[in-house]
């Protein structure tokens, strides 16, 4: 495993983190697989650990305590988001912060994860949506401050809307953000226009989530493809969004280096970014651990590769089926 510095918290991470979203709202998910795959990650050299309120209630962060406290005699990085207030994922431009982030429910919400957690302390606490136009408001500065102040965070972070890259850039600039975690892949590259460089800029660690965008980098998904209607992917993989997002994967397959897959070919691009402090795929069974893991090497793809990987951006703007 390769570690890269965290921003200005001087954290060194796993490059490979853990995203712990897989725990809710996926159908597939076997607890006690999950948590051999947490223990395997962990031993393999994975440090970093993201998951939220939102993810089954408060359950994944549970889970990530039990991890934390079985590895008591490691530093073990732990990421988790406070739900917006109205549960509306992911937020809107014409919400206000007294509708999502009111001063009284981020304390509420930050003292409910340190219970579930099992910690005195959060690594990382982030808004799990976010509007640019809340940057200057003081009630969120204030009471993040103050949670700071009295030792209950040690860094703050925003969670960026699915395709909205630039709807951070102000809050970055107020210095009071810490981190940012933004979807960032083979497809998805707007966020290498603004905000990765400001994010240098400011010395903000960058989460890269979704490297797989939602399935279609592992390579598997068909025009047939249906998932069961209680998994949110049902309502994410309409056939406008499923046909052609094969497409673009499909697009790919000629470019994959011998003995590669598609999701590796996807972590290395992720990690060819400097910028990237850490990628966050989900891992819910132990042959997933294992594969992503050991794309973590220090070996990184060629640049005749990567030139090619660059010509697949695929620009996307939010619709109805986006979430």
């Amino acid at each position: 495993m390769q570690y890269r510095r965290f921003g200005r918290t001087d954290w060194q991470v796993s490059e490979i983190g853990y995203g712990m979203w897989g725990l809710a709202g996926w159908t597939g998910s076997d607890i006690e697989e999950v948590e051999r795959s947490l223990d395997l990650a962990v031993e393999l050299g994975c440090n970093f650990f993201d998951t939220a309120w939102g993810y089954a209630e408060g359950k994944s962060e549970q889970i990530l305590g039990e991890l934390i406290k079985r590895n008591s005699g490691k530093k073990l990085y732990a990421a988790t988001k406070i739900p917006p207030k109205n549960r509306t994922w992911p937020s809107r431009a014409e919400f206000s912060l007294d509708e999502v982030f009111p001063a009284d429910y981020i304390v509420e919400y930050t003292e409910k994860s340190l219970k579930n957690l099992g910690v005195e302390s959060i690594d990382l606490m982030q808004f799990h949506v976010w509007e640019d136009h809340w940057a200057n408001r003081d009630e969120w500065k204030e009471t993040i401050q103050k949670l700071s102040k009295e030792g209950k965070v040690q860094a703050w972070g925003i969670s960026v809307n699915r395709w909205e890259p630039d709807n951070s850039l102000e809050t970055i600039k107020t210095g009071l953000i810490d981190a940012v975690q933004v979807i960032y892949n083979i497809f998805d590259q707007n966020p290498t226009d603004n905000l990765f460089p400001l994010c240098r800029k400011h010395d903000v660690g960058v989460i890269a989530r979704v490297p797989f965008d939602e399935g279609t980098l592992t390579g598997t998904l068909t025009k047939e493809t249906t998932f069961p209607a209680n998994d949110w992917r049902s309502t994410y993989f309409v056939p406008e969004n499923l046909h052609s997002s094969v497409e673009h994967a499909d697009g790919l397959k000629p470019l994959i280096p011998e003995g590669m897959t598609m999701p590796e070919m996807a972590l290395r691009f992720i990690l060819a970014n400097d910028d990237v402090a850490t990628t966050i795929p989900g891992m819910r069974k132990l042959p997933h651990v294992r594969a992503n893991i050991a794309a973590s090497d220090g070996q990184g793809l060629s640049e005749e590769l990567l030139e090619e990987l660059y010509k697949h951006r695929w620009d996307r703007t939010p619709t109805e089926w986006s979430q």
